[in-house]
């Protein structure tokens, strides 16, 4: 019999219900199938619920299944009716039913009043995992409506979520009453209140601070967050042509809106304040509707440490877990030890050059000019041993640039604007204790010596531009430069706001590039920086996700990953493992396990690595996600792949041979370990399996775990009165079994 189920589609703000008959239902069928081979109902419900989390099918034929097609069929599937208690209990049905409450166009009331009724907890969680609790036009709230009549615990929810829409509701209207004063802006008028507040407030409170505490550059990454929302904003309500700039075009809006700012005149234009003011107070409360979705929504919906309980009209927060809301803290301050780390490495490898003894540039700036140097050799080092990069990397049109060159010319740009704009200002700032007065010397003073731009934005000609970085482009090879690699080079860190700003109007999918990823803005013929981005960016950060992120579909990606499993398993073969990468398990009782990535044994102990190459995220959601996503299904692979190594280890003896291990021998102590280049979740068990970093199995098997705690003191406020004397992970030499027990015990990460 054709099965039915409805779809909801918007409309001119009405729904519109049709009826679509699904004759062949995969999901059904997968259920039936694991009925049928005598597996009980609890097993075949999770494998098929795995299957609809996993995407699949991924085709019909030659055709792509949608993921409106998937929902479809898997919420009409007839299994799902009257299930138990115990069957929604599962991690995959919950993030199921997540989906199925994130979702707009199916509906299956029957089966949510059941789950309401058996298992009104798991719904609960589904429905903060879901992320409904910022979309309260869903007609998902409106079926939570129709159970809470019958339901306390639905009931309760509801109200719930009606006072975090309340609290929502009020933070966007006052971004909408702020944008609409700044909606006569075009980007670049934009660009010009961001800078002038820039140079008002950031700048110097940057610059007040010898080394920024976590919280201020906490305070600092909210800030920018919001002025990327802001300018996304801008663009996706811009016209056509407001992003293809002119001298003319350049020369009218400076006129208007920045130079009553640098260069006042009784005559001239006056200062829009009101728009400068009206920038503030939509910054101030962007930051602040930012902090309400990262701090409260998102906690709500993804930190299952916590729960949110009201009180009257507002909610508290209940802690259910300590050991699990440290972890997030915990990250943060290993990825700081991490930034120390590189940079020792990168310190040693300049020494190691020959660098460290010779002029770089020209004596002025040589001392500059070796910082800069060696913050591109760290950048390298971790972009090579870490995410697999190699020398050279294209550009999105396809154009190879040598690495280095290009991070060594971002750090180029960072000395200049820190230089000839940042200090410079900052010591007018102090002589004149006015910030407009400051930028106006700043100004003035380029236009004196030599006809400088030297304003709070910069801009110039792609070929301009290029012609300028030649010189950064200096090697033995080619001691005039490269204008190829310069041309690519600007290309690599250009962001195109024209194409951007038709993305964000047409509402296309697409990654949107961050301010500090690609920091060359693009509009028409012509290319903005803002020096304030560019000289008080994390240039590390911006090389990792321009990319990981936004270049995650380069032609490279795939090599890149099978890089870092051969130099992971090199490390290993230094440490006296026999490795095997990338072999094929025989098909086995449950399909094809897949090519398992790193094999690796010692002393009759093997390990199973499953690498994950991925980015840096900053938000619960992202790295939840991460968690639900790659990492659950890194442990699915992993539990087929491991169990398909101790299975072939007795009876395929050339795999044991390649291992180092007598064939026939009694199995061996078999370890699955989950590899990532982030550290979300780190040491978690995913389908079993620990979750450690590739950068803490660098560390491990370097032993270099002294290096994670500034020994010489060079992040430190004041120097240490000796160099620490580097302590061992393994003060009993080298062995397998200790090996494995730094990792599981996190002793890399001790006193961090």
């Amino acid at each position: 019999m054709m099965r039915c189920i409805k779809i909801f589609t918007q409309g001119g703000g009405k729904a519109m219900a049709t009826a679509i008959g699904l004759i062949d239902n995969y999901y059904q069928q997968h259920f039936q199938h694991w009925i049928g081979a005598g597996e009980d109902l609890y097993f075949a419900v999770q494998h098929t619920a795995t299957a609809y989390l996993d995407s699949k099918p991924a085709l019909r034929g030659k055709h792509k299944i949608t993921r409106a097609e998937r929902h479809a069929a898997f919420w009409s599937s007839s299994f799902l009716t009257d299930l138990s208690a115990q069957a929604w209990q599962s991690q995959a049905m919950m993030l199921a039913l997540a989906q199925y409450m994130g979702q707009e166009r199916v509906s299956n009331m029957a089966m949510l009043a059941n789950v309401a009724s058996v298992a009104p907890d798991v719904l609960v969680r589904a429905v903060r995992c879901s992320g409904l609790v910022l979309n309260q036009h869903s007609p998902r709230r409106t079926e939570l409506g129709l159970l809470a009549a019958a339901n306390p615990l639905i009931a309760e929810l509801c109200k719930v979520l009606g006072i975090f829409d309340v609290a929502h509701k009020e933070r966007n209207s006052a971004v909408s009453m702020w944008q609409s004063m700044l909606t006569e802006l075009s980007p670049l008028e934009l660009l010009s209140y961001a800078s002038l507040y820039a140079f008002e407030h950031w700048v110097p409170a940057r610059f007040n601070m010898a080394r920024p505490s976590s919280d201020a550059q906490a305070d600092m990454q909210a800030a920018w967050d919001a002025a990327n929302d802001i300018l996304l904003w801008k663009l996706a309500n811009s016209a056509d042509d407001s992003t293809r700039l002119t001298d003319a075009v350049i020369g009218l809006a400076l006129a208007k809106h920045l130079s009553p700012f640098l260069f006042p005149s009784p005559g001239g234009q006056p200062a829009r304040h009101d728009l400068r003011e009206a920038f503030a107070n939509l910054l101030a409360a962007q930051i602040e509707l930012n902090s309400f979705v990262a701090q409260s929504a998102n906690a709500f919906s993804y930190d299952h440490s916590i729960e949110f309980v009201r009180v009257g009209d507002r909610l508290e927060i209940n802690e259910l877990d300590a050991a699990a809301r440290t972890a997030w803290d915990r990250n943060g301050r290993k990825l700081s030890a991490l930034h120390t780390y590189w940079h020792y490495r990168a310190v040693d490898a300049f020494v190691d050059s020959g660098k460290a003894t010779q002029q770089i540039g020209s004596a002025e700036n040589h001392a500059l000019n070796q910082v800069a140097y060696i913050k591109a050799l760290r950048t390298q080092l971790q972009l090579n041993d870490v995410y697999g990069v190699s020398d050279t990397v294209s550009t999105d049109a396809g154009d190879t640039v040598p690495l280095f060159q290009a991070l060594l010319s971002l750090e180029l740009m960072n000395v200049f604007f820190q230089r000839d704009f940042l200090e410079t200002f900052v010591e007018h700032l102090r002589s004149t204790g006015h910030w407009a007065k400051a930028l106006s010397m700043l100004a003035f003073n380029g236009l004196r010596d030599g006809n400088q731009n030297r304003f709070p934005l910069t801009w110039s000609s792609r070929d301009d531009k290029v012609a300028k970085m030649v010189g950064w482009t200096v090697t033995a090879e080619q001691p005039k430069g490269n204008p190829r690699h310069a041309a690519a080079i600007v290309d690599f860190w250009t962001s195109d706001w024209s194409k951007l700003a038709t993305q964000l109007r047409d509402g296309a999918a697409g990654l949107k590039p961050d301010l500090f990823e690609r920091p060359i803005l693009k509009m028409g013929q012509t290319l903005v920086q803002l020096p304030w981005v560019v000289g008080l960016q994390n240039n590390s950060s911006a090389a990792i996700n321009n990319l990981r992120r936004l270049g995650a579909r380069r032609n490279e990606a795939r090599s890149e990953t099978q890089r870092i499993e051969a130099q992971l398993g090199a490390m290993l073969e230094k440490r006296g493992f026999k490795v095997v990468l990338n072999w094929s398990p025989p098909l086995g009782p449950d399909g094809n396990a897949g090519e398992v990535d790193v094999i690796c044994a010692c002393d009759s102990a093997v390990l199973v690595l499953e690498v994950k190459s991925t980015y840096l995220r900053l938000s619960q959601q992202d790295a939840w996600q991460h968690e639900t996503t790659t990492l659950r299904n890194a442990g699915q692979q992993l539990h087929r792949k491991a169990a398909a190594v101790q299975l072939a280890l007795p009876d395929h003896p050339e795999l044991a041979l390649r291992l180092g291990l007598k064939p026939g021998a009694p199995a061996p102590a078999i370890y699955g370990w989950i590899v990532d280049t982030s550290i979300e979740c780190d040491h978690q068990r995913l389908g079993g399996f620990l979750k450690v970093s590739v950068e803490e199995l660098l560390i491990a098997l370097r032993d270099e775990r002294h290096l994670l705690h500034d020994p010489d003191g060079m992040f430190a406020q004041t120097a240490p009165a000796a160099r620490a004397v580097p302590q061992s992970l393994y003060p009993q030499a080298f062995s397998v079994g200790r090996f494995i027990e730094v990792v599981e015990t996190q002793a890399v990460w001790e006193g961090i």
